[in-house]
């Protein structure tokens, strides 16, 4: 009896470690085909967009002749633009999921929130763009200004960042809250002093992969009103602009093939973009991870 309970055990383990093997190998092939894809589309880029990729192409503005257009409004714009989003957003949502991770009581309303926040990270872009047109371009007569495109994309990335940031609140351990208010500080003394500073790895890491999206996308800032093609630099929140994506874009779209060699180079300075801005949240993260 126990020699057959044996085989039954020991023929069970065998299939679940050749199921445990097929799992592994499909993983690993999706993981490669990935690597693949991303290669390939990398290669392309750089080989395409290589040639047009110079210092006089970050000095030019955007021209109708290939040789001379450049993407230094476009870079100019962006900066602009996240330079209203970043402070909104983080304001607005690291605000909001202290106040319903430390001070909200569970209630019908708070779920209600929690539920509508999570739903909103889900919502199409262009749906923000709407939304952005009719708050801020024309209740608030904001015009086709940074202002109102850089409120957009805050609005845009918000619900991200909140529930990123609500994630890192709460997985700050309970015994440092104890511990700062064993040494009689306050609720608010411990939020500022203790909890956000742990909370912070995981705020940062949130909020810079929402920032990474906004900064690549094109349809909310469309429909605000920023232009495709722009050869002078903004001076100020009101002033018109446009963005990487758009110039990229609309580069992307002209019929001649010497513009799709300047769309390439454009990605690139993109990319570059992306790498730094995801290098600098892994840099504080680290920092802080080392604190607590």
């Amino acid at each position: 009896m126990k020699m057959i309970d044996q085989e039954i055990v020991t023929k069970k383990m065998g299939g679940r470690l050749a199921l445990n093997q097929t799992f592994k190998w499909i993983f690993m092939a999706a993981t490669f085909l990935a690597l693949v894809v991303l290669a390939i589309l990398l290669y392309r880029i750089f080989t395409q967009g290589s040639s047009y990729f110079s210092l006089e192409f970050f000095q030019n503005y955007a021209s109708r002749r290939p040789e001379r257009s450049g993407i230094k409004a476009a870079i100019v714009g962006s900066l602009w633009v996240m330079g209203v989003t970043i402070p909104t957003a983080l304001i607005l949502a690291v605000g909001t999921a202290i106040y319903l991770e430390e001070y909200a009581k569970k209630s019908k309303i708070n779920t209600f929130i929690q539920t509508n926040i999570s739903n909103l990270a889900g919502v199409p872009s262009i749906v923000f763009g709407l939304l952005g047109l009719t708050v801020f371009v024309r209740f608030f007569d904001l015009g086709r200004s940074i202002l109102a495109g850089g409120f957009t994309m805050a609005l845009l990335v918000l619900p991200v960042i909140v529930v990123a940031s609500q994630e890192a609140i709460r997985s700050v351990p309970k015994d440092l809250r104890e511990a700062s208010y064993g040494m009689g500080a306050t609720k608010w003394q411990t939020i500022i002093r203790v909890v956000l500073p742990a909370a912070i790895p995981g705020i940062v890491t949130g909020s810079i992969l929402a920032f990474s999206r906004a900064i690549g996308e094109t349809a909310p800032l469309l429909v605000v009103g920023a232009f495709a093609f722009v050869n002078y630099l903004p001076e100020d929140v009101l002033s018109t602009f446009t963005v990487m994506p758009i110039q990229i874009y609309n580069w992307a779209a002209r019929p001649q093939p010497e513009f799709q060699q300047v769309a390439a180079a454009g990605i690139i300075v993109l990319f570059i973009f992306l790498i730094v801005m995801n290098s600098i949240a892994v840099l504080i993260r680290n920092k802080f991870q080392k604190r607590y």
